[in-house]
C-alpha cells in the first residue's frame, strides 16, 4: 500500500449535488446484523457512509492500479474510524451504517475482523444506488460506490459529505459536524 499522502485525492464532480433534501426510497437493504434496514423509516439521525469495497488482508484488489483510483483505497481505515467514534455518535442518538455493493457474506468478514459495532448494508442489486443516483465507478466489470456519506434525518437526506478524503479521519469530520448541530 502506498502512503496516504501519495494517494490521488478525489475531486468533487458534482455527483452528489442532487441528494440533499431527497427522501430515501422505501425498500429494505440486507444488513450484516439484525433485520434488513429501510432508510426511509429511520427516525432521528443516521450516518450512512458509502465506500467501494473491502476484502480480507492479502486478497488481490480488483485492479493492479487500485491505489491510483482516486478514493478507492482506505475502506477498512474508514470503517475503523466510524468504529472508534461509534460510542460518541450513539451518545448523540445517531445510528451508523456502512454501505457498499458487496454481498452481505463478504461484508461480514470486515465486521468480524474489525469488530464493527454497527451494521453494513448491502446494495448488491444497486436498487438504492439507482433510486438515489449515487455516484459510482466501475472496475473489472464491478460497479462500486464512490466514497460519500449521507446524513439521513427522519428518512430525508439532510447533508452529504463528498468527496471524502482522507478516509481514515472521516469519523472525526462527521462527528464534529453532528456535534455542531445537536
Amino acid at each position: 500500500m502506498r502512503p496516504e499522502n501519495a494517494l490521488p485525492v478525489p475531486v468533487d464532480d458534482g455527483a452528489c449535488d442532487h441528494l440533499v433534501g431527497m427522501t430515501a426510497p422505501a425498500f429494505a437493504l440486507p444488513a450484516t446484523v439484525g433485520p434488513d434496514i429501510d432508510l426511509s423509516t429511520l427516525r432521528g439521525r443516521a450516518v450512512v457512509y458509502a465506500y467501494p469495497r473491502t476484502g480480507p488482508p492479502g486478497q488481490a484488489e480488483l485492479a493492479d492500479d487500485w491505489d491510483m483510483i482516486a478514493g478507492a483505497r482506505g475502506c477498512t481505515e474508514e470503517a475503523c474510524s466510524f468504529r472508534d467514534h461509534h460510542a460518541e455518535l450513539a451518545a448523540l442518538g445517531v445510528q451508523v451504517f456502512g454501505l457498499n455493493t458487496q454481498p452481505t457474506a463478504e461484508q461480514l468478514e470486515l465486521v468480524e475482523r474489525t469488530h464493527l459495532p454497527f451494521p453494513l448494508l448491502s446494495d448488491v442489486d444497486l436498487s438504492l444506488t439507482r433510486a438515489l443516483k449515487l455516484p459510482t465507478f466501475e472496475v473489472a466489470g464491478v460497479v462500486l460506490l464512490k466514497r460519500h456519506t449521507l446524513i439521513v434525518c427522519d428518512g430525508r437526506i439532510e447533508h452529504v459529505f463528498y468527496p471524502v478524503f482522507p478516509p481514515d479521519t472521516h469519523g472525526d469530520e462527521v462527528g464534529a459536524w453532528l456535534k455542531a448541530r445537536r
